[in-house]
């Protein structure tokens, strides 16, 4: 199993940016998927961005592409959120997450759903002021 925790949210006013980091431990960061997730209060989880591990395939959600940018640092077993251009409906409880693929390197685009991923850490606040 890998543990992962998340740092970086905060405070910040509109139009400004935040960089979050989730950092796993417990087992190797290859052959897992990685995602950032968002939970806004009385809304649903809704994925953010993903990375894939083979090929650093990414996606975005239509509501942040252009604006936010997710990477990986494999020697760091890190993976990293950056948020330009914030607007006050991204603030929400960022959660990063793992999906493990398995050893064998593959092409494949990273998964979308909740539940395809069985690691989740803790949960970050980002709050953006108007």
């Amino acid at each position: 199993q890998v543990q992962l925790v998340e740092s970086g949210g905060g405070l910040v006013q509109a139009g400004g940016s935040l960089r979050l980091s989730c950092t796993a431990s417990g087992r190797s960061f290859s052959g897992y998927d990685m995602g950032w997730f968002r939970q806004a209060p009385g809304e649903e989880r809704e994925i953010v961005a993903a990375i894939t591990w083979s090929y650093g395939s990414t996606y975005y959600a239509d509501s942040v592409k252009g604006r936010f940018t997710i990477s990986r640092d494999y020697a760091k077993n890190t993976v990293y959120l950056q948020m330009n251009s914030l607007k006050p409906s991204d603030t929400a409880v960022y959660y990063c997450a793992a999906s493990f693929q398995g050893p064998s390197p593959a092409s494949h685009t990273p998964p979308k759903l909740s539940h395809e991923y069985g690691n989740w850490g803790q949960g970050t606040q980002v709050t953006v002021s108007s």
